[in-house]
């Protein structure tokens, strides 16, 4: 009995440090001025979402709606203090004029300040922090001016005409028409397209749907998976311990197998005296640091989609002389580039078909200025100043963002303390090493900001009303400095690819078009819960 309790009262002991280490900060918000959530052990706020009892998208609309007069509350994210920002002003203040308080994201996924650790998904421009990011942010942004954009053009043209090209065969081959599930069809168009404008390679995904690139990106996007969703809470809890064990978010076969096309493309590159207009060889350039930050003239009169998000002066400044970019951060952007490709594009893609096959009247207007757009190119192929010029185009665009965003939500880190006050009775500290949330989904989904939200009105994007948009509530590619760097990118690559499939076939619905769609629930993203099916039908 003695050697029993030995052994009981060291295990009991170390569950009572570990219950202290994640509940010793749930009673933070009960010391400010604002409400807060509820908070459980293992759990913190977030029961109903780890649980898989309702989608993220929807947790994020329903937390906003749970305190509707308040500016801001608070909630535990498993260990984290996390504030939720309602207001659209203090989200001004923190993303863009008061951003030195908030420079960074909150560590989740690996520690960017380790520079011996080989783990890929720190060293991304998202993970890094401070001064680091800072010059990285600015080091790629010439990158993705509209200049280089219309570089590239030409490439996601290509791959937009061969899926056209793929699916008009495989109708005529069938004999009639056949439904496809719309984010697999997608995720297989934005790999193609990544894999030739970030990695320098070409793949066909959908004659050659076992491609070593394709299946190796999509194990990498299996963020459901168990081992998956373990490190996930593990970098939120013990984050330390993650970087001291050097673990990473991806798996390490997938990091080895993009590295070394990487590293193949850069070899061969130098060696042959290649240049291709891709992100290789910007990043090349880069690391050489013969990118150079110009602003043209082009730039600046460019006809951008609403949408698009502009550089802030930390990403027009020069890089400091530091440390240059290494070979592994080299990879780790383009693999960020990959991500934010294959999954963020795909979704957009996925519910903008969705929306545009039950809205029939958005469809047929969309086609006629299709229609026009094509007719004043002579039949030509598209180019990146006319998909830019195509008004309606932009407005539906704009507005599958709002009804879907991609990311719910985006977050930030408090790195030094700072003091919210609303100049009436609103006065609190926000403490250092606290987290923001913003909540897109929920703001996106205000009656105040957009009327009816649920109604799928790309009017609402017109010339007569978009200047009635309050810019800190419409958010899709975030806020600030640590905005997404690749809007641009993002929105020509899925304009163009609906240009060209809207122009060969319409979307159709069939008896497997969920209607009313219905989300995924847990840590998915933006996943519909029983696919999207849609039929594309050849237009005589």
């Amino acid at each position: 009995m003695e050697i029993d309790l030995m052994l009981l009262m060291p295990l009991v002991a170390i569950l009572a440090a570990v219950y202290f280490y994640i509940t010793k900060d749930n009673k933070y918000f009960h010391e400010k001025p604002i409400p807060s959530m509820a908070v459980e052990p293992l759990f913190g706020s977030s029961r109903r979402l780890m649980l898989k009892k309702t989608s993220f998208h929807e947790f994020i609309v329903d937390i906003y709606n749970k305190f509707p007069l308040v500016k801001v509350f608070g909630m535990m994210d498993i260990t984290t203090r996390v504030f939720v920002v309602r207001d659209p002003e203090l989200i001004k203040r923190i993303g863009v004029k008061d951003f030195d308080y908030f420079v960074n994201h909150r560590p989740v996924f690996g520690n960017s300040e380790d520079t011996h650790t080989t783990a890929l998904f720190g060293k991304t421009l998202i993970a890094l922090n401070d001064q680091r990011w800072r010059d990285m942010r600015a080091t790629l942004s010439p990158a993705f001016t509209g200049s280089k954009m219309r570089q590239m053009f030409d490439l996601i043209v290509e791959c937009s005409t061969n899926m056209v090209k793929y699916y008009r065969n495989e109708i005529r081959t069938a004999g009639g028409t056949k439904e496809q599930e719309m984010k697999d069809v997608f995720t297989r168009f934005a790999n193609d397209v990544i894999a030739t404008c970030a990695f320098g390679i070409k793949v066909d995904s959908l004659r050659n749907a076992d491609n070593d690139f394709y299946l190796n990106g999509k194990k990498m996007m299996m963020f459901n998976r168990p081992i998956v969703m373990v490190k996930l809470i593990a970098f939120r809890v013990v984050p330390k311990l993650m970087s001291w064990l050097n673990i990473d978010l991806f798996d390490r076969e997938q990091s080895a197998y993009f590295t070394e096309i990487i590293r193949d493309t850069v070899r061969t590159r130098d060696a042959h005296g290649i240049v291709r207009p891709d992100m290789v060889n910007l990043l090349m350039q880069a690391r050489k640091g013969a990118l150079k930050q110009q602003r043209e003239t082009e730039d600046r009169e460019e006809v951008k989609g609403f949408a698009t998000v502009e550089e802030s002066e930390v990403g027009r400044q020069q890089p400091s002389k530091g440390i240059p970019m290494t070979e592994l951060e080299m990879v780790a952007q383009c693999l960020i580039f990959f991500l934010a490709g294959f999954d963020t594009v795909s979704t957009c893609l996925t519910f903008l078909a969705y929306e545009l096959t039950v809205n029939r009247e958005v469809q047929d207007r969309l086609y006629e200025e299709i229609r026009a757009t094509s007719e004043s190119l002579g039949g030509g192929p598209l180019t990146y100043d006319a998909v830019q010029g195509m008004q309606y185009m932009d407005m539906v665009v704009s507005e599958a963002l709002r009804m879907w965003p991609p990311a719910p939500s985006t977050d930030r880190l408090c790195v030094r303390d700072y003091v919210v006050d609303d100049g009436d009775r609103l006065k609190f500290t926000m403490d250092k090493g606290t987290s923001v949330f913003i909540p897109i989904s929920g703001l996106h989904h205000d009656p105040q900001y957009f009327p009816n939200p649920s109604k799928f009105d790309p009017e609402r994007f017109s010339e007569a009303n978009r200047e009635k948009i309050n810019p800190s509530t419409y958010l899709p590619f975030g806020i600030g400095p640590r905005n997404c760097i690749g809007s641009r990118f993002a929105l020509m690559e899925v304009k163009s690819i609906i240009y060209y499939m809207l122009q060969e076939f319409s979307f159709e619905r069939t008896p497997n078009t969920q209607v009313p769609l219905r989300l995924a629930k847990g840590f998915a993203g933006m996943r519909s819960e029983k696919g999207v099916f849609v039929e594309f039908r050849p237009r005589k």
